[in-house]
């Protein structure tokens, strides 16, 4: 079949495929950059990494820099920054992120921006949205989002090679909403807001306990301050979940259409975890089947196909843009490529790359 919506590939999990193929070891307490932690120490390791997805059938690559931070940087010690990095000195290595991913071969670039939580402790706090005091609320995360944004903007020659931002894994509507906000001045890029969905097979709501209902509005209502995003998306939520979230998306978008609170659709980001089952667990810092529990039967990238069949038959949005989250690998990545839009595949004929944000509210 051809699916009359535009598809591209994302890569996959970085900091995992890092540890797994290449034997990088993260925690919190000694690299608490986690992947964005190999732009100091070795960036030939992560170029390696990036180039293997760009190989394996990536269209787009997202940077290294999930878990940047102003306050992550400063608490980073290496033989070279044995004091940490201060501010003046972050630039340089966002734009080393930027030259890698595009070093290794990538066709686009999406710049990787997690949520607050990702550069708390435990780690575990970026999936539970539940924050400090100090950054609970559209205002408090407003500010702390817009001080990271303006290191980036300030380094102007390293965002040249950027074509998306990706705001991802976010946990709770305040946050969404200041995200927004912003980006109310504009980013000169298109970009995206994902959101994870790590509760159990039937909790279709965010961390927070918004709705899906909820998390549309505050992507997409033209009545929340900033501007619309080029696409929304899911992401680090097991693939078995995002037939039913996709669905409940596409009734939420329509009717915020049918209110006049959005103009058209958006693209549609989706890169499920590429796991077996496995959950991480925080205690151990492993991924680890669940006592009790079994690996699905289903291989990931054939139950991310069959979503995506479906999307294609309702043809409802902009684009798509497919890969995968924690665990996914570049073999994992070939294969999800093979199925959807190579030779053989079932959405074969995809049609015409949308142009990167084509669609994106200037």
């Amino acid at each position: 079949m051809k699916s009359p919506i535009p598809i591209r590939i994302l890569d996959g999990g970085l900091g995992t495929t890092l540890e797994d193929k290449h034997h990088v070891r993260f925690s919190s307490e000694s690299t608490p950059l986690w992947s964005s932690h190999l732009l100091l120490t070795d960036q030939k390791t992560l170029l390696a990494c990036q180039t293997d997805f760009a190989c394996a059938g990536a269209d787009v690559l997202l940077t290294a820099t999930y878990q940047f931070s102003i306050e992550g940087f400063a608490a980073t010690r290496t033989p070279e920054w044995p004091r940490g990095v201060s501010l003046p000195n972050i630039g340089q290595f966002l734009e080393d992120a930027v030259l890698i991913a595009r070093a290794a071969g990538a066709r686009e670039v999406a710049f990787s921006l997690g949520p607050y939580g990702a550069t708390m402790l435990p780690a575990s706090t970026e999936y539970s949205g539940k924050y400090d005091d100090a950054h609970v609320g559209v205002d408090a995360l407003y500010w702390w989002h817009l001080e990271r944004l303006r290191v980036v903007f300030k380094h102007r020659e390293g965002t040249r090679g950027i074509n998306y931002f990706a705001f991802e894994t976010v946990p709770r509507l305040d946050e969404i909403q200041a995200i927004r906000r912003v980006l109310f001045g504009g980013a000169g890029k298109p970009y995206w807001i994902s959101c994870v969905f790590p509760g159990g097979p039937d909790d279709d709501r965010l961390p927070d306990g918004s709705t899906i209902e909820d998390v549309a509005a505050a992507m997409l209502s033209n009545e929340v301050r900033g501007p619309v995003p080029w696409g929304i998306g899911i992401n680090c939520t097991k693939v078995g979940k995002l037939a039913g979230l996709v669905r409940k998306f596409e009734r939420a978008v329509q009717n915020l259409i049918d209110l006049c609170q959005l103009s058209g659709w958006p693209s549609l980001v989706l890169y499920p975890d590429g796991t077996n089952g496995e959950v991480y667990n925080t205690t151990t810092q492993k991924w680890e089947l669940p006592e009790g529990t079994k690996a699905p039967e289903t291989r990931w990238e054939v139950e991310l196909a069959r979503v995506v069949e479906e999307i294609g038959k309702r043809g409802k949005w902009a684009s798509l843009l497919i890969g995968g989250c924690c665990k996914t690998t570049a073999e994992d990545i070939t294969r999800l490529r093979d199925l959807v839009i190579g030779d053989e595949g079932l959405l074969r004929g995809a049609g015409k790359e949308d142009e990167a944000g084509a669609n994106f509210p200037a």
